[in-house]
């Protein structure tokens, strides 16, 4: 007999809520979602649902278009992060 009844765990991110705007100019916060070889974690690693999967992986490819993210592994370092860039833009002297 259980004296106290188990709870169940949540099976998706607590910080993320179902109606959070993953921004694709947000290069620090998609990279998280990014594995080491430059795919996208698939949402059961992710803990995200799948609502927030689809919105996920749109502004990982529009910000990888724009070239905010890196494409494919060899923009990303031994730690699996992308390179910083710099915000300030280059002049040409």
């Amino acid at each position: 007999m259980a004296l106290f009844k188990k709870g169940r765990r949540s099976k998706y991110r607590p910080e993320f809520s179902g109606d959070y705007f993953f921004d694709y100019k947000d290069p620090v916060t998609l990279a998280r979602f990014i594995s080491e070889g430059g795919k996208i974690t698939p949402a059961r690693i992710s803990k995200l649902s799948l609502n927030q999967q689809n919105k996920l992986a749109k502004a990982i490819k529009k910000s990888r278009n724009l070239n905010l993210l890196p494409v494919g592994s060899e923009g990303y370092d031994d730690f699996g992060y992308p390179e910083p860039i710099s915000p300030v833009p280059f002049s040409i002297d």
